[in-house]
């Protein structure tokens, strides 16, 4: 409670930065503000479990500050890299940095509740900002297409929440999610509660963009500004599949051979449509998005050994999330005077700009999950839980997508190192090295000690 108390104090702190024209201190003091957040809460994690607050509706578990200190972690390098992007709207970098603040605020409820109603007005608080910023660039078509998209979609996904939180209710009589897991695993329980949790998986896995429910995300990765393309492909889908993580291990719906085959077929579908649909991308951006797709299907594996996979799942998402965020750092300073994301933007990049070329590179192979990349150790880790689960199609076709996911990667990599550059080398500000090689070198960090992540919820 005290990490989402400070988290909005610091919001509200962005907000008046604009009335005392502290423009220049906003991204650095802000930065400070979240490291010492950070701080804060790998500190109260070292206490294990703490009381709840406001009658049960937040518990501060070990689960709830692990990933909530890699939303933190996460939201320093966005607003790292707000400084350049917004250079040209002074006035309004106040606004786009408290967004992100109280995006990061819904982010930690919504691995922290105990209560379903504090479960939806955490995705809503990170929703609404999403919408925002998704139609932030006003003059832009795809911009305000993208905002538009996003917000239609994800108001359905809400309302479907929403309705699957009300069936649960009926069911049980209760929002608390202890009682409700209790009485869950009796056996005796209404027809409602199995319908509503449908419901509740249905709209997660729009936030997700799991296959059936992507349609939404090409479209809005590609229109949105990159910036915040970044923040939807990184922090806001970690913390949609940790959340949804959390609500299916509490539900007590395993071992449920139906519901058990529907995660399967996602997750097989999840993989193969994002891949293959990858493959025919020229857009960076829709790349990434359809690469996203596919990673929630990787990410969807945890579901099938709930019982003993969240180390897995917070290694998993940590890995992706930290290539992600190095990607966009690249892609943000290679493309911020196009008019496009499309990979000739690339051509030449390992020439006129060595070490951003080798950040991108590192990224998408720790994606692709060669060694010595976190994403090779993420992907072994699943896989090996996987099988013990007794779900070894699962894994084949992980393998398998795993191999053709190369084959768009590579795209990129080919074009940065075998083809001319269009033009001169251009001056990158320094906060997108920062950002790049600090990601990167945390990446092949937890890669080569894999333990520092995956003992830390033991």
């Amino acid at each position: 409670m005290i990490t989402l108390l400070a988290i909005t104090g610091l919001g509200v702190f962005c907000l008046i930065a604009e009335i005392f024209n502290l423009r220049k201190a906003l991204v650095p003091v802000t930065i400070l503000g979240l490291l010492a957040v950070l701080g804060s809460t790998l500190n109260l994690y070292s206490f294990g479990e703490l009381n709840s607050n406001y009658n049960n509706m937040i518990f501060a578990d070990k689960f709830a500050n692990a990933f909530s200190s890699l939303f933190i972690l996460l939201t320093v390098f966005l607003v790292a890299m707000s400084h350049d992007v917004y250079k040209e709207h002074q006035t309004k970098i106040s606004d786009f940095v408290a967004i992100k603040i109280f995006l990061l605020a819904g982010a930690v409820a919504m691995v922290s509740f105990t209560n379903l109603s504090m479960f939806f007005l955490g995705i809503e608080t990170l929703s609404i900002a999403l919408y925002i910023l998704a139609g932030s660039s006003r003059l832009s078509i795809k911009s305000n297409e993208a905002g538009m998209k996003y917000f239609l979609m994800g108001s359905f996904a809400s309302g479907i929440i929403l309705f699957g939180i009300c069936l649960i209710y009926g069911a049980f009589g209760t929002f608390n999610l202890i009682e409700i897991s209790e009485w869950s695993g009796s056996g005796d329980v209404a027809v409602w509660f199995p319908i509503g949790v449908a419901l509740i998986t249905i709209g997660m896995l729009f936030k997700i963009a799991a296959v059936p429910f992507h349609f939404w995300a090409p479209d809005v990765y590609e229109g949105a500004p990159p910036l915040v393309t970044a923040t939807m492909s990184t922090l806001a889908k970690v913390v949609a599949f940790a959340t949804l993580y959390k609500l299916l291990a509490a539900m007590n719906l395993f071992p449920s051979f139906q519901f058990q085959n529907i995660i399967v077929v996602i997750s097989i579908l999840s993989m193969t449509v994002g891949n293959i649909m990858a493959l025919r991308q020229n857009n960076v951006k829709r790349m990434l998005a359809f690469s996203g797709i596919s990673h929630a299907g990787f990410m969807l594996m945890t579901v099938l050994s709930i019982s003993n996979s969240t180390n897995n799942l917070l290694y998993y998402t940590s890995a992706y999330a930290l290539a992600g965020i190095a990607a966009f750092a690249v892609i943000i300073s290679v493309t911020k005077n196009k008019d496009n994301e499309d990979v000739v933007n690339f051509n030449g990049l390992g020439k006129t700009n060595p070490l951003m070329a080798a950040v991108l590179t590192a990224s998408l192979l720790s994606m692709a999950g060669i060694p010595i990349f976190a994403g090779f150790f993420a992907k072994f880790n699943l896989f090996t839980q996987t099988i013990q689960a007794g779900y070894l199609v699962v894994v084949i076709a992980g393998v398998i997508n795993s191999i053709i996911s190369v084959g768009y990667y590579f795209k990129l990599i080919v074009a940065m190192y075998t083809k001319d550059a269009n033009e001169e080398k251009q001056a990158t500000p320094f906060v997108y090295y920062a950002v790049g090689v600090v990601s990167i070198l945390i990446n092949i960090l937890i890669g080569i000690y894999p333990s520092l992540v995956t003992n830390f919820l033991k």
